[in-house]
């Protein structure tokens, strides 16, 4: 017996709910979109969402061909606006900027670690930073565990000098001698911690980064922001701003940040969609790693040359480790 093909009135009716479907669909990426335009997550729940728009505008192009293939042409139009203006954003972090780097400029290598409440393999954290020839490590969320398990693991045969504050759960290790600064100086945004080196002659500013988590208190993590930003303005030419900054490149006080005259080092060499959170989160015991919240920013002296992130047993972000060359 032959299969009875929907009539004329029947297929009507099914493209009239795949369309509603559809349209409702595009609900989500459109109220991203004027969220992320209006800057509406700034101190705000909003906040939260904000992270899934470049999983949302996937989610458009998918919405976009079924709408060309059931012919909507008005929701068409507006599916096509939301996805240029998702790709004008989104597109660019995966384009290398394709600037030169000067081979005798001095090289800087920094590596970034969320210690996951103190509970990271400092063994490992420690191979991590030998193998990567780390010169300067951020540690957040460290504890006095963590302290005392990087100094079992011989930290300070590869890092001799650090900035450990107490009250802080974030820490500095450096091969290099270290300035610490205090004051509006330091950005000191509760954990934050920073300090001077000296680069082939070149004084290089490091801030190690942990804002507040806006899941806990978005207004506490806006203003976290705020005093990052107004620490860093005038004074990013020869800055280096990395750690966990509980936000990605979408949220309105990480783009004011950058703002001052900062750069993204991943979306500098064109790995802007490279996750670091969460890895092995006991609350998202099965999700794997989907957001960017870790970063290596830093100011028009210094120019990215490589960038990954690292798998550290025991911590549920993976660890960033960045080369940059001191050119100015």
């Amino acid at each position: 017996m032959g299969r009875t093909v929907p009539g004329p009135g029947r297929w009507g009716r099914v493209r009239r709910v795949l369309r509603g479907l559809c349209a409702a669909a595009l609900a989500v990426p459109a109220g991203l979109v004027v969220v992320r335009l209006a800057g509406w997550d700034d101190g705000t729940a909003l906040s939260l969402v904000v992270v899934g728009l470049p999983h949302a505008a996937l989610g458009t192009l998918v919405v976009l061909g079924a709408l060309l293939a059931l012919r909507s042409w008005w929701a068409v139009a507006v599916a096509g606006l939301l996805v240029a203006v998702q790709l004008c954003w989104l597109v660019p972090r995966f384009v290398p900027d394709g600037g030169s780097v000067p081979a005798d400029a001095p090289r800087l290598r920094v590596a970034t670690s969320n210690a996951y409440m103190g509970q990271v393999d400092t063994a490992e954290l420690v191979r991590l930073v030998r193998e990567q020839r780390v010169d300067v490590l951020a540690v957040e969320e460290l504890g006095p565990r963590a302290a005392a398990g990087l100094d079992r693991a011989g930290i300070a045969e590869v890092l001799p000098y650090r900035e450990v504050r107490p009250g802080r759960d974030t820490a500095v290790y450096s091969r290099l001698p270290l300035t610490p600064l205090d004051g509006a100086a330091s950005a000191a945004a509760r954990d934050q911690v920073a300090v001077d080196v000296t680069v082939g002659g070149r004084t290089v500013r490091l801030t190690a980064v942990h804002t507040y988590y806006p899941l806990g208190d978005a207004g506490r993590w806006a203003e976290d922001f705020d005093e990052l930003r107004a620490a860093a303005d005038g004074a990013t030419r020869n800055a280096v701003l990395l750690g966990d900054f509980n936000a990605s490149l979408d949220h309105a006080p990480m783009r004011d940040l950058l703002g001052t005259g900062l750069t993204d080092t991943h979306a500098e060499l064109g790995r802007g969609g490279s996750p670091t959170w969460p890895e092995s989160n006991a609350d998202f015991p099965y999700l794997w790693p989907v957001i960017q919240i870790d970063h290596v920013l830093h100011g028009d002296g210094l120019r990215a040359v490589s960038v990954a992130e690292h798998t550290v047993r025991g911590a549920d972000h993976r660890a960033v480790v960045a080369e940059l060359a001191v050119t100015g």
